[in-house]
């Protein structure tokens, strides 16, 4: 689980909630058309941008905000060596009794194993790689279309309370309590946006970077080790992928072995 993730969203809605509690009546905030024109109105609307299959996949990827666990390069490229060592002692053959948790990575030496040239390997994985990408990208750019459309569908349930109250203006008491009611869908629009649907995009556009880069490793190593590459020039190609903040790491990580 990302702590982070979920440290933000709990830590974001509880000040909100305490804010809204140490003035007064928690239910004063509640309104139930309200709820309907910025939620509701806002995923209709949301809809029509994409399929939907697409917009019920893109609550699949929202939970890899919560729930991801992405792979650390460093220990990754570590394993990389590794294998890279077997592989050119022992062979090709010798990857398959070995443990692989990164299931990129284990299906591209299944691949290695099975006898399959390099090129069809490069081609297989980078076309697994862009297609989960886009999938991820089109979660994406939902999350940003929910934050861009519940500002917009606030705005108009302002609007629609503020018809509605200028048309009863005989009841001078009518006219507080129906101008709350009112501003609450510009609320609620502006926290789903600020609140929770930008920073889940965000948080996914980071987590897709991050993804990216790791499968580009896995890349090289699998093309790397099928060519036979000398596995210290190897770990030199892969600590490229790395920042230069984390390069010694991996040495530090060997020496402790």
């Amino acid at each position: 689980m990302d702590i982070a993730t979920l440290v933000g969203f709990l830590g974001g809605l509880g000040i909100i909630i305490a804010a809204i509690a140490t003035g007064g009546d928690v239910m004063m905030f509640v309104d139930i058309p309200s709820v309907g024109i910025v939620v509701i109105g806002t995923l209709m609307v949301t809809l029509m941008q994409i399929s939907l299959s697409e917009f019920l996949g893109s609550f699949k990827v929202a939970i890899k905000a919560f729930m991801n666990r992405n792979d650390d390069p460093v220990a990754l490229i570590e394993k990389a060596v590794e294998l890279s060592d077997i592989a050119r002692k022992n062979g090709l053959l010798a990857l398959e009794d070995q443990e692989v948790e990164n299931e990129f990575l284990k299906r591209g030496l299944s691949l290695c194993v099975d006898g399959h040239d390099a090129a069809m390997v490069q081609k297989l994985l980078s076309r697994d790689m862009n297609l989960a990408i886009e999938r991820h990208e089109v979660g994406q750019n939902m999350w940003k279309s929910v934050g861009d459309m519940a500002p917009a569908m606030g705005m108009i349930g302002t609007l629609v309370g503020l018809v509605q109250m200028l048309a009863n203006m005989a009841d001078p008491a009518a006219i507080g309590p129906a101008m709350a009611v009112a501003l609450l869908t510009t609320l609620y629009g502006a926290v789903i946006a600020n609140a929770f649907a930008l920073p889940m995009a965000a948080k996914l556009e980071g987590i897709c970077r991050n993804e990216r880069v790791n499968k580009a490793l896995i890349l090289e190593t699998v093309q790397s080790i099928q060519e036979g590459m000398n596995p210290r020039v190897l770990e030199t190609l892969l600590k490229t992928y790395l920042p230069e903040s984390k390069r010694g790491a991996i040495g530090d990580a060997e020496e402790a072995k």
